[in-house]
């Protein structure tokens, strides 16, 4: 599944495509699974001839400001991306997918033509992505329930620590929960507990104020240094567990210490043991 980094991604490329741009024809979908709440027509006539003034994003989430609302909503579910012409979409590490060459792609739900002749393309092949017309999308569900965006506004430290010390559950679970840390998947989860060195495990109110701040550390510098990459896993440290996270085998080591995979929070979760307490 995309995770902020990603779909910080796909927000820099719908920008780059169409801000100041008037949107001239919108092909929609008439798929009652992706568009949640409103109509193929419906969309066609709240986009067709607004300006893209700016594309925003928190979490998992993305929306376009128009000059006139309502204002579309996108999430991209498991395989969602978004596409131009002359350029191809993140391709994650779980997709299997081989890169098409035919325009528009298969599985396209929203075809956006725009003043400056560029077209831009939302996908979602398996159907788990949703677009939305909301009103304030800040202000309305889903987004109004998110939590902190870490590149956006992750909280101080001494915020950070007191909602994390008034909690009980696993730690991992918690970096899961969109309601505390918006845009935080499996991947980035396991990351940042690894290099924090605390087990996914580990109770989040027996954290010490001393792992806390290193959690916190480690979160902030993970987005960051994904979103430089433009998210390009190739472009990831390769000391990162990212690289090694991906396949099962019993033998799978990472500096030596082996890797363990457990389920944690309902979630397939790779760790080092050895490291991790």
């Amino acid at each position: 599944m995309p995770e902020l980094p990603e779909v910080e991604h796909a927000r820099q490329l719908i920008e780059q495509t169409a801000k100041g741009y008037r949107i001239i024809e919108v092909g929609c979908a008439s798929d009652s699974v992706v568009l949640e709440g409103v109509t193929a027509a419906e969309i066609r006539q709240a986009l067709r001839n607004r300006i893209v003034c700016a594309a925003r994003r928190r979490g998992k989430h993305i929306w376009l400001e128009l000059d006139k609302r309502p204002w579309p909503c996108f999430h991209l579910g498991m395989t969602g991306a978004f596409h131009t012409a002359n350029t191809s979409p993140i391709k994650l590490v779980t997709s299997h997918v081989v890169e098409e060459k035919q325009w528009p792609p298969r599985f396209t739900k929203l075809h956006l033509t725009l003043s400056n002749e560029s077209e831009l393309v939302m996908t979602n092949k398996r159907r788990l992505g949703r677009i939305r017309l909301r009103q304030d999308p800040t202000g309305e569900p889903p987004i109004s329930q998110l939590g902190f965006d870490p590149l956006l506004d992750l909280p101080s430290l001494e915020k950070f620590s007191e909602w994390l010390t008034g909690r009980s559950g696993a730690i991992k679970s918690l970096l899961l929960d969109q309601s505390f840390a918006a845009g935080v998947g499996n991947w980035i989860a396991d990351e940042v507990l690894y290099q924090a060195k605390i087990s996914p495990k580990r109770p989040t109110h027996q954290l010490s104020k001393s792992e806390i701040k290193i959690i916190r550390l480690r979160l902030r510098h993970i987005i960051e240094t994904a979103v430089q990459a433009n998210a390009d896993a190739s472009k990831f440290p390769k000391t990162w567990l990212f690289h090694r996270r991906w396949n099962k085998n019993a033998n799978s080591e990472l500096a030596g210490h082996s890797i363990e995979f457990i389920t944690v929070g309902g979630r397939t979760t790779a760790w080092v043991p050895e490291l991790q307490r």
